[in-house]
C-alpha cells in the first residue's frame, strides 16, 4: 500500500524526491502518512481536497479485501 501512494504522490508533485511515506500500524487500522514538499502541497491536496478525497478512495478500494482500515494522512513536512 505504501508504494501505491507513493507512486501517486509523486506523479502529482514537481519535487518528487522529497515525497515521503510512512505507516503506523494498529490493531484494526493503518495509517499511512504522506509528507510532501511544502510547494507541492496544494498539488496533492488539490481544490476542496478533491485530489486527497480521490488519494484516499484509491487506497480504501486497494485494501478493501484486508481485513484493516487504511487511513491517509497528507502531513507537512517537518
Amino acid at each position: 500500500m505504501l508504494e501505491l501512494v507513493k507512486y501517486i504522490a509523486q506523479s502529482l508533485v514537481e519535487q518528487p524526491e522529497e515525497v515521503k511515506v510512512t505507516q503506523t500500524e494498529g490493531e484494526k487500522s493503518v495509517i499511512i502518512e504522506l509528507s510532501v514538499a511544502r510547494d507541492d502541497m496544494g498539488k496533492v491536496i488539490g481544490k476542496q481536497g478533491r485530489i486527497a478525497k480521490a488519494l484516499r478512495t484509491v487506497v480504501k478500494a486497494a485494501s478493501s479485501k484486508s481485513k484493516k482500515r487504511y487511513v491517509v494522512e497528507i502531513v507537512e513536512h517537518d
